[in-house]
């Protein structure tokens, strides 16, 4: 059964599904082109020649040669005729031989594939295979003919056809509306009711030994209907806001335990919402039936890399944005768990979250060397640290989030271990971060059965374009394969998914979401994914998370202003260049802000803008530019990337003469001074800048708009959702920084002459952000998630074991044999920097012995 459905070796073209059950696209494709066949014919040309430099080009390039040959011809109806239409639709095109491939996405999560044959101008669809093996072909310079019969690829399809899916993609985010309709039709459907599904579910929920909500009174689904008639009955008679301890003895003679509120009134209308549900089921009842469960007192959450704690760590190498969420995601979480359990009427039960990430000996100053961190502002959470080990033993110093696969399987069972004994019992979800938790939680759930929460973060592959087609050029300092693989394996294993934006999932009508990315790519020599992950699967839900209200408020909130925070301010920003610390020197310190604060790492972008900065004089001439980010030393780190940015900075500074007008400071670790920085800014009336080439949520640019300061973020990623262009700030591409200076300049100049338009833009983001992101909203919401996603898993575990088992092996026969190669390549750099040691040692003795 396995290998039938494994799409193993295949003959590229015999694995495309989408062809056979849609029309040909290629045949609309070439009568577009006929229309206009003397422009395009140059258009195509003109393709060729630039892919001879790129042959992977993003679909601007074609879309502003377009406009070029529009102008040139004097045509603008060229502009608006088919052809035009269609590359709209345009995701990428792949140069080759004489022809132009095109990956063609009329819609979110829906693409096809076609060829352009420019000689012929002959149009041809394509298999999905078809397309990808263009790419390979690429990165290999030729075909081998054995790929027609030994290609790997990965297909997850045929896994899923049994499962739910969404059609629409505007539902696409909202998987738990459509998994509770698709529950309610196939367990509770009125004319074949079956509720043993239920029954059966609520027989396992219990704590510490103890059923919360039936006893062995009620041996049947049909005699929890007829107890639950009793029950209603009997409880008519009290009072509804009478303790449920005084009925609690009688509930239990009848089958029922004390987990159904704290209330009669509220043990009532859970009671209720089941009759109702037994009797016709709708979503709503449903979903809040299952909201009320008693469950999910155990909690962990799986974020290994970097520094993880609560002091002197933002700012280190791989720790950022990833901790600040985590830290304020547990104690929203907390919050909310605690309100549900004394609603249910559990006092007695403590919950607990357990933050899981790795001992770091050598700590740096923090506090990564503690085994166990209460989380301050929480009751119960705390932060365990489980060292990393080989067989050399532990791993003494921090490394680098792109080098942690060698350590991360032993890491699993070390967690597994401590986590059980420190937890006191398995717990009921486990919630992972980014590529490394996320592959940990993979592990672990699958061993102990435990409902699995992915949250990415941020996808690699969609930060680095082309890192799978050229997986090869960095594998050496990102080893690529290995988290592609990784990122696989866990979104779909796991049981359901949230992200901070549509954009994350599906992205937006021109640019293809994070997990979108992921539906087909190639690795060429390793495998091939004609089928990654379905972005209408269920398992996807938008959850936003917020900024902490108490660090992040509006600068008009003048009560709770930190003026003694002042004098450190200033002298942040105004202070004098003190080496390793700053870099350059205000001299017109009334100008406005422009402040940006970030790693400082290529996806971040902060030499990006410093570079727009220093190329549009007006914008100089209006504003003081400030970026916090990373050191300003390139000696002080030892991350590879964040080394070659610092230096890159330096050049841009040199280059445009940025001494002046320009300030470079130090990662700031302090979130509370960082709150009233934001605020302070907004009091010398400037903005924030979110500059990032890709940035998934964008926590910085809620924490800013919280403060009231005006923003302008990217259009690559979830900030562009965040910010309502215009109305609560700006957005901008990153890929067209001139623009985006401009934009910038327009409303420095604008404000300058009318004080009213800073006001206007400051006002809609703080009315923008107490809309849409709040923790309080994240926390509910991600509750009622885990109980609805833990009762789905529960009804279809039978039918998930064939995905899990072709996972099981697709981990042990590529994602193994990738890790080891990571391993001998960490080996190899290792015994390189040795053997220069050793050497430079050697003829230092030798210069010595030569002297006397």
């Amino acid at each position: 059964m396995l290998l039938q459905q494994m799409s193993v070796s295949s003959q590229p073209g015999h694995m495309v599904r989408e062809n056979s059950r849609t029309p040909s696209y290629a045949a609309d494709l070439e009568a577009a082109v006929a229309e206009n066949r003397n422009e395009i014919v140059l258009l195509l040309n003109r393709t060729l020649q630039a892919g001879r430099k790129n042959p992977i080009l993003k679909p601007h390039v074609l879309q502003d040669e377009l406009k070029s040959i529009a102008a040139e011809f004097k045509s603008p109806k060229l502009l608006e005729s088919a052809f035009a239409q269609q590359l709209e639709w345009c995701q990428e095109a792949v140069v080759h031989d004489d022809c132009v491939a095109l990956a063609l996405r009329p819609s979110a999560g829906r693409s096809f594939h076609c060829r352009i044959c420019v000689g012929s101008m002959r149009v041809d669809d394509l298999t999905i295979s078809d397309y990808l093996a263009c790419k390979e072909k690429l990165a290999k310079g030729k075909r081998d003919p054995s790929e027609a019969f030994w290609q790997l690829e990965i297909d997850l399809e045929p896994f899923n056809s049994r499962f739910p899916k969404m059609t629409r993609p505007s539902s696409i985010g909202e998987g738990v509306k459509f998994l509770n309709r698709h529950l309610s039709s196939r367990l509770f459907a009125s004319n074949n009711a079956d509720f043993h599904p239920i029954f059966d579910f609520l027989r396992t929920l219990s704590y510490n030994g103890q059923s919360l909500m039936l006893n062995e009174r009620i041996g049947s689904a049909q005699e929890m209907g007829r107890a639950l008639d009793a029950a209603e009955n009997y409880l008519q008679r009290y009072d509804p806001e009478t303790p449920i301890e005084q009925v609690a003895i009688k509930a239990q003679d009848m089958g029922f335990e004390r987990g159904w509120g704290d209330t009669v009134g509220r043990v009532r209308d859970t009671m209720h919402m089941l009759a109702d549900i037994m009797q016709a089921c709708d979503p709503e009842t449903l979903q809040a039936f299952l909201g009320r469960l008693p469950m999910g007192f155990k909690v962990v959450i799986l974020s290994p890399h970097g520094f993880f704690g609560q002091q002197n760590v933002l700012g280190k190498p791989d720790t950022g944005g990833q901790v600040v969420y985590i830290l304020d995601q547990v104690r929203a979480l907390e919050r909310e768990m605690l309100t549900r359990i004394r609603r249910q009427g559990l006092r007695d039960v403590v919950p607990q979250i357990l933050v899981v990430t790795r001992l770091i000996p050598e700590a740096q100053g923090t506090s990564c060397d503690q085994r166990i961190e209460h989380i301050s502002g929480t009751q119960n959470a705390r932060i365990l640290r489980v060292p990393f080990r080989d067989e050399n033993g532990i791993l003494q110093q921090w490394v680098s989030r792109f080098d942690v696969w060698p350590y991360l399987e032993q890491f699993a069972v070390d967690v597994g271990r401590e986590m059980l004994a420190e937890l006191g019992g398995h717990p009921d979800l486990i919630i992972g971060n980014y590529s490394d938790g996320n592959m940990v939680a993979s592990l672990l759930c699958f061993h102990l059965n435990v409902t699995q929460c992915t949250i990415a973060h941020a996808l690699e592959k969609t930060k680095y374009p082309d890192a799978d087609v050229y997986w090869k050029k960095q594998d050496a300092d990102y080893h690529f394969a290995a988290q592609f693989t990784a990122d696989v394996i866990a979104m779909n294993h796991s049981d359901f998914i949230i992200t901070s934006t549509f954009q994350e999932i599906a992205g937006t009508q021109d640019h293809v979401g994070q997990y979108e990315d992921h539906q087909s790519f190639t690795m060429p020599d390793l495998y091939r994914v004609v089928h990654g992950i379905d972005v209408f699967d269920p398992k996807f839900n938008i959850v936003s998370p917020g900024a902490d209200s108490d660090i992040y408020f509006p600068y008009s909130d003048t009560k709770k202003r930190l003026t003694s925070l002042h004098p450190e301010i200033e002298e942040l920003l105004f202070g004098k260049e003190e080496a390793p610390l700053a870099k350059g020197v205000l001299k017109d310190t009334d100008k406005p802000i422009i402040f940006s604060m970030a790693r400082l790492d290529h996806v971040k972008n902060l030499t990006g803008l410093a570079e727009w900065f220093g190329k549009n004089e007006r914008l100089r001439k209006l504003c003081n530019l400030v970026i916090v980010g990373g050191v300003v030393d390139p000696s002080q780190t030892t991350d590879r990337e964040e080394k070659d940015q610092c230096q890159k900075m330096h050049d841009i500074i040199e280059k445009y003469s940025l001494q002046g007008n320009f300030r470079w400071l130090v990662a700031q670790k302090n979130p509370v001074r960082n709150g009233e920085l934001y605020r302070y800014i907004a009091d010398k009336k400037g903005a924030f800048v979110q500059p990032a080439l890709y940035e998934a949520f964008g926590l910085t640019v809620v924490e800013a708009m919280s403060c009231g300061l005006p923003t302008f973020a990217t259009i690559c990623g979830g900030p562009a959702e965040i910010v309502v262009h215009n109305k609560s700030g700006f957005n901008i591409d990153p890929y067209h920084g001139a623009a985006a200076a401009e934009t910038m300049a327009d409303f420095f100049e604008e404000s300058t002459k009318n004080p009213d338009r800073w006001l206007q833009i400051s006002k809609g983001s703080l009315a923008r952000v107490q809309e849409k992101y709040t923790w309080s909203l994240y926390a509910d919401r991600l509750m009622t998630l885990s109980r609805i996603y833990s009762f789905w898993k529960y009804v279809s575990d039978l039918e998930r074991r064939e995905t899990k088992r072709y996972l099981q092996m697709f981990y042990i026969l590529m994602m193994r044999p990738l890790i080891a190669k990571v391993k001998k390549q960490q080996e190899e750099e290792l015994a390189k920097k040795q053997s220069a040691a050793e050497n430079g040692n050697a003829l230092g003795q030798k210069k010595v012995a030569e002297f006397f």
